[in-house]
């Protein structure tokens, strides 16, 4: 039988040449029909300049420029960001010798919709060939990376704020500081997560739904630099309420206000006794990311320039002067003069 099924299958006619050559001149899904090939024959493609770069845009990209929640006069100065969440980065990249320039931005002009993010420096002046924003999620490692480039190229360092710190490095071997990282790791996790959480649950609800904090703080430094327009100032403002509420309501299906103020108090409790009579967290002589990440806190609940109405949480974290004491040490000695760059004329607004 197979056999037989075989001689059959040989026997076969094969197509006639007219039938293939019909079957390869077919039209195909893919090919333009002539009727629209011909019109566009006689429209051929041109090619336009490309657009100029936004007014605000940085002209020397040989800088690194970091984004952030500050005023006009704070960029300029260099000083520090009143959002937590941006000045984290801030006094990370300062910390660690990173020249930088920092922008006076908002949510709508980041690629991820959230504030900061890095632009590195490019030498090329032509955009296509710009390098990529960095979202604050990688910062660390690209801070990271970048120095080890620097290390193994030999290329010098950057400026700026790299010679404060470069004595104080010499005296602490890479052996020491590996050790430090490693034996810490899961109190590291533990820490971070008071900050994370039990500290940030009582920011979120001090600034945005205690009605003095927003209207002083808030509205005049978040909402009125984003929009004239009055209408749209009450759709931001809801917009943020709203979404520090829905934040808290992740984590209770109620907002206990008392019992999120004595968790934050907890801990800046216990982020007290970690630092205990050290300089800087973990006992490092050049701060570090958890400092960055502490004194992004501290330094805005503590910063005189912005104008606490309901001081609750204020009045709680000056019961631990170590944490006062770090905050200072900060501003002092990475910030300088530049730590008061915000006008005041804003709690006029």
């Amino acid at each position: 039988m197979p056999q037989d099924a075989d001689a059959k299958s040989e026997e076969r006619p094969k197509p006639s040449r007219s039938k293939t050559q019909a079957r390869e001149t077919s039209p195909q899904w893919f090919t333009t029909p002539q009727p629209i090939r011909r019109l566009f024959d006689k429209f051929p493609l041109r090619i336009y300049s490309l657009n100029e770069l936004p007014q605000r845009s940085p002209r020397n990209r040989e800088n690194n420029t970091l984004w952030i929640f500050t005023t006009n006069e704070g960029a300029q100065l260099g000083a520090p960001s009143f959002n937590p969440g941006c000045l984290k980065w801030q006094a990370y990249m300062i910390f660690k010798g990173i020249d930088f320039v920092p922008i006076s931005s908002n949510n709508h002009a980041s690629p991820t919709g959230a504030l900061p993010f890095l632009l590195p420096a490019s030498s090329t002046k032509n955009p296509l060939e710009a390098v990529l924003p960095i979202p604050s999620t990688r910062i660390e490692r690209w801070v990271r990376e970048k120095k080890v480039n620097t290390e193994k190229t030999g290329r010098p360092p950057d400026e700026g704020l790299e010679a404060k710190n470069q004595h104080v490095e010499a005296s602490v071997s890479t052996k020491q500081k590996s050790t430090s990282k490693e034996s810490s790791d899961m109190r590291y996790e533990a820490y971070m997560s008071l900050l994370n959480y039990r500290i940030r649950n009582a920011y979120l609800y001090s600034l945005y739904l205690s009605p003095p904090n927003f209207a002083s703080i808030v509205l005049p430094l978040y909402v009125n630099p984003s929009t004239s327009n009055t209408l749209a100032r009450v759709a931001l403002s809801h917009q943020l309420r709203a979404a520090a509420e829905t934040e808290l309501l992740k984590q209770s299906p109620t907002i206990d206000v008392e019992a999120t103020y004595r968790d934050c108090d907890k801990a800046f409790e216990a982020l007290s006794e970690l630092l205990g009579d050290d300089e800087f967290f973990y006992g490092e002589e050049v701060p570090g990311l958890f400092d960055a990440s502490v004194f992004a806190y501290t330094h805005v609940l503590l910063d005189e320039d912005l104008d606490w109405k309901h001081t609750r949480l204020r009045e709680g974290l000056e019961q631990y002067g170590n944490l006062v004491e770090h905050q200072k040490s900060i501003v002092e000695g990475w910030f300088g003069d530049n730590a008061s760059g915000r006008s005041r004329s804003h709690k006029k607004a």
